[in-house]
């Protein structure tokens, strides 16, 4: 199982993540209170370490934005977090060679059944992003590409979140304290899902 922390934005986040080395982190380009501009994440991202994959959260944005940032090696995949449709995704997809993640926000009404993106991978999440709140996991259904699991995940609800058996755990303020990344809960996370994988 693979774990990513997502909404890095101050230059000591780095530093955390370098130290227990998640598979993924997130950079956050969509309005938010996590928000990175184009400048941050390239001087973020040129400290990290390479063997930690950055991935983008867009909502909505220009496809000039995003190829701008693959082209320039600021991020190696895409988080579409918005209404993107097919057609945004195709157009994406002709442009640019990294995988892309599609968002799905999990309501009681949500059937993943019928729904089929032309991306690599899915990433199940609450309706509000970063909130700190958990959805109904037994919503989730088989799929048919594997799937980030998000949305309020902490060290208080890990084990039952790996016991969904998604392809990763995604967490963002379940490694937070006051709203700042808090290193000692970003080691602990990481040391429980690479353990847990072995």
């Amino acid at each position: 199982m693979k774990i990513k922390i997502c909404g890095l934005f101050q230059n000591g986040d780095i530093d955390y993540v370098n130290e227990t080395l998640p598979d993924y982190i997130g950079f956050v380009f969509a309005k938010s209170k996590r928000q990175v501009s184009y400048d941050q994440a390239k001087v973020m991202s040129s400290k990290l370490d390479k063997r930690i994959k950055t991935v983008g959260v867009f909502v909505d944005a220009s496809i000039d934005e995003i190829v701008k940032l693959v082209n320039d090696q600021i991020i190696d995949l895409v988080q579409l977090h918005g209404d993107e449709g097919i057609d945004y995704i195709k157009q994406l997809k002709a442009k640019i060679n990294v995988p892309i993640i599609k968002a799905i926000k999990m309501t009681p009404e949500t059937d993943l059944r019928t729904i089929s993106f032309p991306v690599d991978y899915y990433l199940l999440d609450s309706v509000i992003s970063g909130s700190g709140k958990t959805f109904d996991w037994s919503l989730i259904k088989k799929l048919d590409k594997p799937f980030f699991l998000a949305g309020g995940i902490n060290s208080g609800n890990l084990d039952d979140a790996i016991k969904i058996n998604a392809y990763a755990i995604d967490v963002s303020s379940g490694v937070e304290t006051n709203g700042i990344k808090d290193p000692n809960k970003i080691k602990e996370i990481v040391r429980r899902i690479k353990n847990d994988s072995r």
